[in-house]
Order: C-alpha cells, then sequence, then structure tokens
C-alpha cells in the first residue's frame, strides 16, 4: 500500500496540470520538498526536472507536452514527471480526478512554488456500515486544510482520527 497523492501545478494561464504521487501522502512531506529547485520534489536540485517542469507548465498542446517528455532521461523523483492530466481547474481536478478514498493528500502549488498541503476525507460508509454497498471515489469527498508549525504539521494525525470517528457514528446510525 502506497501514501498516494495528486499535486497540482499552477500554469501561467490559472489552469493548471495534475501529477501523481505514490509515497508523497506520506506525513504530507511534499509540502516540504515541493520547490522551484526540486518541482517534482526530491532531497537534490535537479536541472533536468527543473526543465522539465518548466516546459509542461508553458506548453499548450500534447505534442508540446509529449515533446517536453521525449528523449530525457527522467530522474527518479517522488513526483511522476508524466502529467494526468493538463489545463484543468482546480474543480475539474478535485471532481474527475481526485479519488478520495485511495489518494491521502492534495497538493497546491501555485506559480511561486508556494505549497499549500490538503487532507482528504472520503464520505463513504461502505466500509463503516454494511447498509452500504458501494460509494463514488472519485467527487465523494471534502479537502481539510492543514496547520502548519515550525515546517510540520499540526493536530493532523487527531482530525484524521476524528473524521474516522464520526464516520464509524454515521454508520452505526445507518445500520
Amino acid at each position: 500500500m502506497g501514501h498516494c497523492a495528486l499535486i497540482a501545478n499552477e500554469r501561467p494561464d490559472s489552469t493548471y496540470n495534475c501529477h501523481y504521487t505514490h509515497w508523497g501522502g506520506m506525513h504530507l512531506r511534499l509540502k516540504r520538498e515541493i520547490s522551484h529547485e526540486t518541482p517534482f520534489g526530491g532531497d537534490q536540485p535537479n536541472e533536468t526536472s527543473q526543465s522539465i517542469c518548466a516546459q509542461l507548465l508553458e506548453a499548450t498542446t500534447e505534442t508540446a507536452i509529449q515533446d517536453a517528455l521525449a528523449g530525457r532521461e527522467s530522474p527518479s523523483l517522488p513526483v511522476g514527471i508524466d502529467p494526468w492530466a493538463t489545463r484543468c481547474t482546480l474543480e475539474e481536478i478535485i471532481t474527475e480526478h481526485l479519488e478520495f478514498l485511495h489518494h491521502e493528500a492534495f497538493y497546491v502549488v501555485d506559480s511561486d512554488f508556494a505549497v499549500t498541503a490538503y487532507r482528504t476525507h472520503w464520505f463513504g460508509l461502505q466500509y463503516d456500515c454494511t447498509a452500504v454497498e458501494t460509494a463514488p471515489t472519485v467527487g465523494n469527498g471534502a479537502l481539510r486544510t492543514v496547520r502548519w508549525y515550525d515546517g510540520e504539521p499540526v493536530g493532523d494525525g487527531f482530525a484524521q482520527g476524528e473524521f474516522h470517528a464520526l464516520k464509524a457514528v454515521a454508520g452505526d446510525l445507518i445500520r
């Protein structure tokens, strides 16, 4: 099991490119790792990833996106360089791509590389109540901002536990 997350990188036209990370949701670590020097996370600045990121943010066609990715040996980085979707609004990413059950976190990276981290909370009750058979995982949840102090999330574990407890109570009430 991974700690999956989606990253929305703001483009010059105020739309976003959406990228996936398999381990980036763990401890919301990408909030600290994503920067102009490390646009796809990681510990060390990488000119190749910086160049690819800049080209992807400027690309306006699928051909331009493929050109940015083609012929380059992409380094192993926490965030996948190949975008899941391009030129999307935040609303489109949240309602059409973000799986609230599977993605533990969602990051929004603005044009200045300021990163806002969100926790995802899935509203489905199928694991909390036998009367509920299924629930959509995309577009069926909430995003919660996370408070930070000295580069660390504050109260994140408590808030997650509180949400899971509320779901368990709701499942009991429905049952």
